[in-house]
């Protein structure tokens, strides 16, 4: 198995049965990625899960096999060769195929068959060896009125029907099909009523090799199928796999029998191969189209995640509404909530001379430096609003459109009425919309993923599978940031490493009644957290202003001693590093030692010691810092201010197969198509943008009854 993983992901066979290692023993993918580079070779997080699930796989497939040849030796019917191409299979398919004709089976009419005495019927007919005689004169001695044969014809038939199954579970017939229904096949759907498909017109009546549609079309495809606006079905050349078939079972075309047999190939395949086959290859693109749309999601659910946080100024989120106000919330540089109101600009109230009035108090008396406004429901008529109060405003504010997806869901949970227990919750939502742009990982963490709105059919995917591949992108987000032991909320903190819901309240609770931690290995008195989980989550978790400086920097604690003789050897102490952490590269370039050489000194390997000293050097540094800055705007553009050929700056909202959707501060994101999104040819959108980034785009369309903006990267 490892040597089998090791060339699929093109490896050191070390790495693998190293990172196998480390997983059966419970270390978690951001703690070996982060804190066992040595053992991994420095495998990044991808590759790791990869290997985690790879080797989950080939584990799956060895226990079936054996559950499989268990269950045909009972039956007595395992050979020398079955045993040898079940053990070779490298699939499940294959091994599903090989057992095909040994699995209990319902009651068939082959079954049925079978009972009437006609299995020797069949075996004559299959073996073609019979070339004289009258097919109707040997079948009639099948004749038992008793058992229900009541003539030549009824045998033949019923030989028929056994064949049928026999050449339905011939594993090497079924892979014949697949193959041909992989490589030919067409994916078709056509609408129920023509006349109302309205979501679906392409598909009314479409279809697309099954080899080469996308995945956005057969999870759109099958959602109208669901909705019974669709009918779908797999099209192939049915002559053609007769053809097949018969090709691989006709040895003797002067048999008496090869009639029957040509008729049992025929109704095999129509009736059991076709229609097995058929599911299996709409399930594989299914599975297929899933996988991908939960990396797309996963991808953007990441950029989203990690959004530069908006620190140091004071915010005021605004959840926008109609007919049931808007709701404002004021918060400090940490995110504790200052005060709220309601107000009413919009119908039926139009109530617009008020509202600016209440926000020009708020934003005076607490200072505000930043408006959030939501971005759904008068969303753009509460931007006009801000920007009115903005303009009249003696010192500089800026104002920012926050994805608001999934506030709604956080101000009705649980975590909301803990945090806020004296608040409607209908007042909680503007709360979490202003901490988005505070801190976006901190506040996204507390509603489910799925929730959170960046990406495409996530509601008609493989709900189980989903949810893991978002939880292992907020896990790893969180890990890579690092997490603040003494301010972080029980959401944040069981995403670290080694660290689950039960243990981080634990932590919480150990927080409200002792006191900050002061070090890290204070963590050991949390109930719960054990030696193992300390290990897994210690150097992700930070304490910024410990009296050891370690604890506030990445370097884990295992590696203290290491850190320790490093400064003693280049003559430095804490304090110094804490003021100064490039002191430590420029002791190291004076003194000329090589890495290998220090690392050795230090009792630790080479990549351990780089961190250690990237860790020194920038304790507090923050990836998200590198991500591209939020557009702070201060006035308002609608529809009719855009003209074709306009350049503007804009903020990807959400990436898809067929683009990338921008908001360049109207009320509608415009589509950027995948091809205006460079001069080459660009096969995925995420291989150029990313949710979160902010490009330069040119307006091409305006389709303002639609709502619709066509937007082009190419400037030129």
């Amino acid at each position: 198995m490892i040597t089998l993983i090791a060339e699929e992901l093109n490896l050191r066979w070390s790495q693998v049965k190293s990172t196998i290692e480390l997983l059966d023993t419970d270390n978690t993918v951001p703690f070996i990625a982060r804190y066992r580079k040595e053992m991994t070779g420095s495998l990044d997080e991808e590759l790791i899960r990869a290997i985690g699930e790879r080797i989950a796989y080939l584990r799956n497939l060895q226990e079936r096999k054996e559950t499989v040849l268990k269950s045909i030796e009972e039956q007595g019917k395992l050979t020398p060769e079955l045993q040898e191409r079940i053990l070779a299979a490298t699939k499940l398919q294959q091994v599903e195929d090989l057992y095909l004709p040994y699995r209990p089976k319902k009651r068939t009419r082959a079954t049925i068959a079978r009972e009437k005495g006609l299995a020797p019927l069949a075996d004559l007919i299959l073996a073609q060896e019979t070339v004289s005689g009258d097919p109707a004169a040997i079948a009639a001695t099948y004749i038992d009125e008793e058992k229900g044969v009541l003539s030549a014809e009824h045998a033949l038939a019923g030989a028929r029907d056994i064949i049928a199954e026999i050449l339905s579970d011939d594993a090497d017939i079924r892979q014949i099909v697949r193959a041909a229904v992989w490589e030919k096949g067409l994916l078709a759907s056509e609408a129920r009523d023509p006349q109302n498909c309205l979501d679906y017109e392409i598909y009314k009546s479409f279809s697309e090799p099954v080899q080469t549609i996308p995945a956005h079309r057969i999870l759109a495809i099958n959602r109208g199928e669901r909705e019974n606006i669709l009918r779908v079905w797999i099209e192939v050349a049915t002559e053609d796999r007769n053809l097949d078939i018969q090709q691989h079972v006709i040895k003797n075309n002067r048999s008496i029998f090869h009639q029957e047999l040509v008729a049992a190939i025929a109704d095999s395949y129509h009736r059991l191969i076709s229609p097995a086959i058929e599911r299996e290859v709409r399930n594989s693109l299914t599975e297929k189209a899933d996988l991908h749309a939960i990396a797309v999601f996963a991808r953007n659910l990441r950029a989203l995640l990690m959004t530069p946080p908006m620190r140091g100024m004071k915010i005021l989120g605004i959840d926008p509404g109609f007919r049931t106000g808007c709701k404002v919330a004021a918060i400090d540089q940490t995110g504790k909530y200052l005060e709220g109101a309601t107000i009413y600009p919009h119908a039926p109230q139009n109530r617009w001379e008020e509202a600016k009035t209440i926000l020009h108090e708020i934003l005076d008396k607490q200072q505000i430096g930043v408006i959030a406004i939501g971005n759904g429901t008068a969303s753009r008529e509460t931007e006009k609003l801000a920007s009115e109060v903005i303009a009249e405003e003696k010192r500089s504010i800026h104002y920012v459109i926050v994805n608001e997806a999934g506030a709604s869901v956080y101000s009705a949970s649980p975590v909301a009425k803990k945090e806020f227990p004296d608040l409607e919750a209908s007042l909680r939502g503007n709360i979490s919309i202003a901490r988005r742009l505070l801190d976006p990982l901190s506040e996204l963490v507390k509603i489910d993923p799925k929730s959170i709105g960046v990406g495409l059919y996530q509601h008609d995917v493989d709900q189980i599978k989903l949810a893991a591949a978002l939880d292992e992108v907020v896990e790893s987000a969180v890990n890579q940031v690092g997490v603040d032991l003494n301010t972080a909320s029980t959401s944040l903190l069981q995403y670290v490493a080694g660290i689950n819901s039960r243990v981080a309240e634990n932590i919480v609770k150990y927080r409200e009644e002792h006191g900050r931690f002061l070090s890290r290995a204070e963590l050991i008195q949390v109930k719960g957290l054990g030696d193992n989980a300390f290990v897994q989550a210690a150097g992700f978790l930070r304490i910024p202003d410990s009296d050891l400086f370690f604890d506030a920097t990445a370097v884990h604690p295992e590696s203290y001693d290491a850190a320790t003789k490093l400064l003693n050897h280049l003559q430095l102490d804490l304090e110094q590093v804490r003021k100064n952490g490039l002191l430590v590269s420029q002791k190291i370039k004076q003194s000329a030692v090589t890495f290998d050489a220090l690392a050795q000194f230090c009792g630790c390997g080479k990549e351990t010691l780089i961190d250690i000293i990237n860790s020194l050097e920038k304790p507090n540094r923050d990836p998200r810092d590198e991500m591209p800055k939020p557009i702070l705007r201060s006035d308002v553009l609608s529809m009719d201010d855009l003209a074709e050929g306009m350049i503007l700056k804009g903020t990807v909202r959400n990436v898809v197969d067929f683009g990338a959707f921008v908001d360049i501060g109207v009320k509608q994101d415009g589509l950027v198509h995948l091809s205006r999104m460079a001069k080459r040819y660009v096969k995925n959108p995420l291989d150029v943008v990313a949710v979160g980034d902010i490009v330069d785009v040119k307006v091409l369309s305006i389709d303002k009854e639609r709502g619709r903006i066509g937007l082009s990267m190419v400037l030129d």
